[in-house]
């Protein structure tokens, strides 16, 4: 019985050992008694190890602790993959009954979102196996296999950002819609979203044709894919990258010193260096608040004109600031720190039509180009109320004519260089009128009148004088051409109205008969006076050593003063002299009698 059970099973066993049954499709390669131990151990079942030697893509899975094998590190392969039950067996066991009831978890890899309502087939593709696996798979037909898939975003969907933010989609983005990328927070970034920026779409600032930073920019144009976004990037350590410079260039450096992202036209007036721009300001400027100029509606708007001074003030000179009939450089005579004192540079008037000399150097701008102007003058001089191109060819443009016009040009006694003639630009006072220039006046100054000063003839010289010559200062009339020329005009005469009918032997010149006996050098002796000559009695003998004063007494004159009686005077001997005999029949000639003596009007 024990043989006959014996005899019945072993050709069974002996067929078992030999060949359970065919292999599976995959393995139809194995077939034969000669490949068994490249998959069975002798004395044991199929070992695992072989089955890795054959099958390395599942190795190198198992050995990164990747998918559903390596999970699986305690069971044996053949327990999910038996084989020998026929060439359509289907080797890939589904423990859940089919691929689409796979719980993917095993898998390493989590569907949720719009992952888990697609399709296995829509991921598992050959195109989209892409890891290291794939090259080792032996399976020809790729279509067929589950793995070589990997987990990054990345290797099933193309990068929009062009690789910028790495492959950690899931940082930003959920697996339920692309966008919105829910899981970014901009604050996080190093370019936290302020003002305008919070509300600026995306696209805006993250395209891949903008800035020079890293990511889709910093790459070859060819290697960035269309319509790619691009978001890590450097460009925005200044906004020059993604905003138009407004002002050309002329700010190199933060714009954020000045701008802020609520807007552009809010300037921080705290950090705005004005003299960085081509106007900067100084002096009165630097003291004004933005708004005076850059105002839209009250004054200039964002870009004031600058390049003259009238395109922001009038013109306070009523257009007489002329050069070869165009607006002059206000700055040749203004400054920045105010509009007064003017600061017209000497050098500058020096070399002007009318160079300053004398007291004119130290002359108030003011005393000729305000002073003197015209009521038509005035009228067009403008706010400034300033002449700047006053009259100056002749003095009296300026100064008042103390003379009253006796010595203008074409006057009676005009000089061909008017006021020059007789002043100088030294001063007024004194006159540079030499001697021999006064006799071109009609009197020469000769003798003692050398030596006289002006003021002894020119009485009017006495006069106070004003503080000013110019133009609307009172100024006293200096009659200096009507002082009399005779002698009587000036000198009192002492002798009364004893001469008054006598004629002179000289030349008239002063008018009366002084010249006869007096010269110029002195009055007195009468150097020009011969007893002999000009008067009825000659003296000879011992009258010519008589002193004058013994026969020519003084006596009070009508007006009290003491005048020498010249004549009438006696001419016999007996009206001055007494003859008297003393002892010895001796004649005495007494001295004259006073009695003897006549006024000049010839009363005793």
């Amino acid at each position: 019985m024990v043989s006959l059970v014996s005899l019945a099973l072993f050709p069974r066993s002996s067929r078992s050992q030999i060949s359970p049954g065919p292999l599976s499709n995959a393995h139809r390669a194995l077939e034969g008694v000669g490949n068994c131990f490249k998959c069975h151990e002798k004395g044991a079942g199929v070992s695992d190890s072989k089955c890795l030697e054959c099958h390395t893509e599942i190795e190198w899975l198992k050995a990164r602790g990747r998918g559903l094998h390596a999970k699986l590190q305690n069971t044996a392969c053949a327990k999910c993959h038996p084989d020998h039950a026929g060439r359509d067996f289907d080797l890939v066991r589904w423990e859940e009954g089919s691929p689409e009831k796979f719980d993917h978890r095993r898998a390493g890899f989590v569907l949720e979102g719009r992952h888990d309502s697609l399709e296995c087939r829509k991921c598992h593709v050959p195109r989209l196996q892409k890891s290291g696996a794939t090259a080792l798979m032996r399976q020809k037909d790729h279509a067929r296999s589950w793995l070589g898939m990997e987990r990054a975003c990345a290797a099933c969907h193309a990068d929009p950002h062009s690789h910028d933010l790495g492959n950690d989609c899931q940082n930003c983005h959920a697996q339920t819609a692309w966008k919105p990328a829910r899981g970014f927070d901009h604050a996080k970034s190093k370019f936290a979203l302020s003002g305008k920026h919070v509300t600026t779409a995306c696209a805006s600032c993250h395209t891949g044709a903008k800035g020079a930073g890293g990511g889709a920019a910093s790459r070859p144009a060819a290697e960035v894919p269309a319509g790619s976004l691009r978001f890590k990037t450097a460009a925005f350590a200044d906004c020059a990258p993604c905003h138009k410079d407004a002002h050309a260039g002329r700010f190199a450096g933060n714009c954020s010193r000045c701008h802020n992202p609520q807007s552009f036209h809010q300037v921080d007036k705290r950090n705005f260096d004005h003299d960085r721009t081509r106007f900067a300001l100084k002096g009165k400027h630097g003291e004004l608040e933005c708004a005076k100029c850059h105002d839209r509606k009250t004054a200039w708007g964002e870009r004031p004109q600058f390049a003259r001074c009238m395109s922001c003030h009038k013109d306070a000179h009523g257009g007489q600031g002329l050069l070869a009939g165009k607006p002059a450089d206000c700055s040749g005579c203004h400054n920045e720190k105010g509009w007064l004192p003017a600061t017209y540079p000497l050098a500058a008037h020096q070399a002007s039509s009318y160079p300053l000399e004398g007291r004119h150097l130290k002359a108030a701008c003011a005393g000729c180009h305000t002073r003197g102007a015209t009521p038509a003058d005035l009228a067009r001089l403008g706010s400034s109320r300033v002449l700047i191109r006053p009259g100056h060819a002749v003095c009296t443009e300026c100064h008042a004519d103390p003379h009253q016009g006796r010595f203008a040009v074409g006057g009676r006694h005009a000089q061909r260089d008017g006021c020059r003639a007789c002043h100088t630009m030294q001063g007024f006072v004194p006159a540079m009128l030499s001697m021999a220039e006064h006799t071109a006046y009609g009197y020469a100054l000769d003798g003692a009148h050398r030596a006289v000063p002006c003021l002894g003839c020119h009485t009017d010289l006495k006069a106070p004088r004003p503080a000013s010559t110019l133009k609307g200062v009172r100024e006293p009339a200096i009659f200096v051409s009507d002082t009399p020329t005779a002698c009587a005009g000036c000198h009192q005469t002492p002798h009364g109205d004893q001469f008054a009918g006598r004629k002179s032997r000289l030349p008239k010149i002063a008018g009366d008969a002084c010249d006869a006996c007096h010269g110029l050098d002195a009055f007195a002796p009468a150097a020009r006076f011969d007893h002999d000559r000009d008067a009825a009695f000659k003296l000879g003998g011992a009258h010519a050593k008589v002193a004058c004063a013994q026969c020519h007494r003084k006596v009070r004159g009508a007006r009290g003063q003491m005048i020498a009686v010249y004549r009438p005077l006696p001419s016999r001997c007996e009206d001055c002299h007494t003859v008297q005999k003393g002892p010895g029949g001796n004649i005495i000639v007494s001295r004259p009698s006073p009695r003897t003596s006549r006024s000049p009007g010839g009363q005793p």
